[in-house]
Formats: structure tokens, C-alpha cells, sequence
């Protein structure tokens, strides 16, 4: 990453998407000034990880499709914005790495679960990557969506729609040595779980066939009802999510 090149198109980025978007940012405040994070989030829009990284003031580092890097100059762009290539539909071992090694200095990094852009409609089926890292790592996990960044684009033209962002409390799971792909699978379901449950705080469309009709119900409710956005924290929890309910996550995996 490049401080001066980074900072300086922050600098740029920030006031544009508050004024021409209309960027709505909701929970924020959740997120931990320092130490590793992982920002996990639905995947819409080129725009998402820019749009995401105005979440917090310091740095974010962010996974990016391999085939972006192939042209010189923008691969030198991409890497001084703090993107690194990952290689979708694979478990790409070296991404994984450098998103372990990012993390393990303390600093953030934006994950997908998705893989790819999913638009339009409902949120797509996420990958077990981010449990993996959540695992291997120990670091907090917060749930992203992101709605509104699919219309801004259109063919070359960038139009004025709003954009709004939500992000619950972070999650916290164990640090086990060797992660299985179950453990990891369930790990993912559980960070998904808060991710779909700030889709559907901000209105998102929602995969009925994949809800439980006591979920449909609570989803209902919660739009219905105002009172419900001021009191709960977005993670469907009214507070941070225990050291103690991560295990009994893991061990329910």
C-alpha cells in the first residue's frame, strides 16, 4: 500500500460519496480503532470495498480478482489502494496467507464471502473462507451490507443513487490450530447469519425459501417497527457477542 496515494484518494472519496451518494453509514461506532478486523460484507458493486473502507479511519486492505492485476498499471494502482489478488472458485492458499499475515500486524482487511458480485436480488451463498480466517486468526469479525452501490453504475457513467452501509457489532470466535472445513462451514454460517441480518435491517430483497417462518416473522416485525433500529445493535444481539457463545458456536459446527 502507498500512505500518500491511499490517504490522498480517501481525502477525495469521502466527501463525494457523503454528497453524491448520499452515503448512510449505521453502527460504525461498533467497529475497534485499532487491532486486527475483519470487515465481512455482501458484494454488489466495484465500488463496495471504497465504500466500506470509509466505515473506518485507518487503512483496509482488500481482496480483488486475480484477472484485474493481469495489466500492469493497474495492478501497481490496485496494490499502492491496498487490493491483492485472489483466485475466484479456488482455494487460493496464497491470499489467504497474505490476508493472515495482514491481520497478524494489527491491521483490516475487507472479505467477500460471496466470492463475486452477486446482483440482483437476494444475497447470494458465501464461501467458508472467512470462517477459516476468523478461526485461524482470532480476529473480530463485523458484519457488512451494503445496498444501493448496484444502481450507481451504468455502462461508463456513475450516477447519483443513494448508498447505504450497516454493520453490527463484530463477532468473536476461538483461535484453533487446524481448522476443518466443517468447522470453518459453520464458523461462515454463523458470520452470514449477522450479514443477511443488516441486509434485511436496510430492506434488502430476502431469500424466503431459505428462512425458518419464526425468521420471516422476525424479519417482518423489525421492519415494521422503528423502536427496534434504536434498541438491538444490528447482530440480532443487545450486546457484543460472548467469548463463551463463539465456543458453543464452534463445538454446535
Amino acid at each position: 500500500m502507498n500512505p500518500i496515494l491511499y490517504w490522498t484518494l480517501r481525502a477525495i472519496l469521502v466527501p463525494f460519496f457523503l454528497i453524491y451518494f448520499r452515503l448512510q453509514r449505521t453502527g460504525h461506532e461498533h467497529l475497534p480503532r485499532k487491532g486486527p478486523l475483519l470487515l465481512a460484507s455482501n458484494h454488489r458493486s466495484f465500488l463496495d470495498p471504497f465504500v466500506i473502507g470509509t466505515l473506518v479511519r485507518r487503512p483496509v486492505y482488500y481482496m480483488a480478482k486475480r484477472e484485474l492485476f493481469e495489466k500492469r498499471w493497474q495492478a501497481l494502482l490496485l496494490n499502492a489502494l491496498g487490493a491483492f489478488p485472489v483466485d475466484r472458485g479456488a482455494g487460493d492458499q496464497d491470499a489467504m496467507s497474505t490476508a493472515r499475515a495482514i491481520l497478524e500486524r494489527g491491521d483490516c482487511v475487507v472479505v467477500f464471502p460471496e466470492g463475486t458480485r452477486v446482483r440482483p436480488g437476494p444475497l447470494g451463498d458465501p464461501r467458508r473462507g472467512v470462517g477459516r480466517l476468523a478461526l485461524e486468526t482470532g480476529a473480530p469479525v463485523a458484519p457488512v451490507a451494503v445496498i444501493g452501490s448496484d444502481a450507481v453504475r451504468r455502462g461508463w457513467r456513475i450516477r447519483p443513487r443513494k448508498v447505504r452501509i450497516r454493520v453490527g457489532r463484530p463477532l468473536l470466535f476461538p483461535t484453533v490450530e487446524h481448522c476443518s472445513p466443517t468447522l470453518a462451514a459453520g464458523v461462515t454460517e454463523r458470520i452470514w447469519a449477522c450479514i443477511s441480518l443488516q441486509w434485511d435491517w436496510l430492506g434488502g430483497v430476502s431469500d424466503i425459501s431459505r428462512q425458518t417462518p419464526a425468521r420471516a416473522g422476525e424479519v417482518a416485525s423489525r421492519r415494521r417497527s422503528p423502536r427496534a433500529e434504536r434498541t438491538h445493535d444490528g447482530t440480532g444481539q443487545t450486546g457484543h457477542f460472548r467469548h463463551e457463545n463463539a465456543h458453543d458456536e464452534v463445538r454446535a459446527a
